[in-house]
């Protein structure tokens, strides 16, 4: 038997990876922004009913410069796992056909309205 060469090792910045496979990546990268800062929303919601002294505190709290600057993020990362996700139904449905120019197309459809949406939503919190 021989022995196959492998690398040893592997630069994964020589990699380019095509639109498809970076919307994939988004989109998973997305949910998992999702999935943390639901939860401290869902805190701050509980601290703004708490009682009136929580609520002047979450006001505080929102009314920060970086928090709302994590708001858009979120809201960003939202917008992009929505798209993606109809995107995705699209192709599952049949509604979009699954081939290579069609995936790039609508992956760059999806990516120009998250950037839309996201400079719309930066001017209504700022």
């Amino acid at each position: 038997m021989t022995k196959k060469q492998r690398p040893i090792n592997l630069d994964l910045m020589m990699f380019q990876f095509p639109l498809t496979a970076i919307a994939s990546i988004l989109h998973r990268i997305s949910g998992v922004i999702i999935f943390f800062a639901v939860g401290c929303f869902v805190w701050l919601l509980g601290l703004s009913l708490s009682s009136p002294e929580g609520f002047i505190e979450a006001s505080t709290i929102v009314d920060h410069f970086l928090m709302k600057l994590i708001l858009w993020g979120f809201l960003t990362a939202l917008f992009y796992h929505l798209l993606g996700g109809i995107r995705h139904l699209l192709m599952d449905f049949g509604c979009i056909e699954e081939n290579l120019k069609l995936g790039i197309r609508s992956a760059q459809v999806v990516m120009v309205i998250t950037v839309l949406l996201s400079i719309l939503v930066g001017i209504i919190i700022w």
